[in-house]
């Protein structure tokens, strides 16, 4: 189990603010939901341009909770990370994905999310890891080698938490194509400075002024 990254606090709650203001603002975000999980070949296509490991992306779905698509991105390592927004009560759950396996040892031992210094209470329920430390709620998903963290902002009640880790699933075609809808397509290429010589250390040539 890696979960390597940890965005910062603040990075984390500007993000949240545009979610919401974004989902209000369209009066509801995007949902769709399908049956049949897409290929991994058109999952690779979208994931890796976004550096997403294409075997770490996942979906999921909860009543009265909508996609933002702004909000997906890459998460820790080279997982994904995904929130869904509640626009009744301002509620908001994200999921986080990432590789490895969790025993009970692992579960108490990793620090929750929003509480990193918290010790940490696991229990398994109906199928999924919940945990726990100080009112904060954190439930985690296990598909096929990868992990899906699931947690909440905003008063997301532990019940919404716990249905959205037991509904994790591999993106239909639909879902998939709603999920990179606000994904750049390709990797960003590096912009090319015309004041860079093509010898020599690199440094920006200066246009000589009137005093040499």
């Amino acid at each position: 189990m890696r979960r390597t990254g940890r965005f910062p606090r603040a990075w984390t709650l500007a993000v949240a603010a545009s979610v919401a203001s974004v989902c209000v603002s369209l009066a509801g975000c995007a949902s769709m939901t399908g049956a049949d999980a897409a290929s991994l070949d058109s999952i690779a296509e979208l994931a890796r341009a976004a550096g997403i490991a294409p075997e770490l992306v996942y979906t999921t779905e909860v009543d009265g909770y909508d996609l933002a698509p702004q909000s997906v991105g890459p998460g820790a390592a080279d997982g994904m990370s995904a929130t869904w927004f509640n626009s009744s009560t301002g509620a908001m759950l994200t999921i986080r994905s990432d590789s490895g396996e969790l025993t009970e040892a692992s579960c108490a031992a990793t620090p929750l999310w929003d509480a990193p210094g918290g010790a940490v209470t696991c229990a398994n329920e109906d199928g999924v890891w919940h945990r726990s430390t100080g009112g904060i709620h954190e439930y985690v998903a296990v598909r096929d080698g990868a992990l899906i963290w699931v947690s909440g902002m905003n008063d997301a009640s532990p019940a919404d938490l716990l249905t959205a880790a037991k509904k994790v699933h591999v993106p239909s075609d639909a879902e998939l194509e709603l999920l990179f809808s606000d994904v750049p397509k390709t990797p960003g290429e590096p912009v090319e400075r015309g004041d860079l010589p093509e010898d020599g250390d690199g440094a920006p040539i200066d246009p000589t002024g009137p005093g040499g």
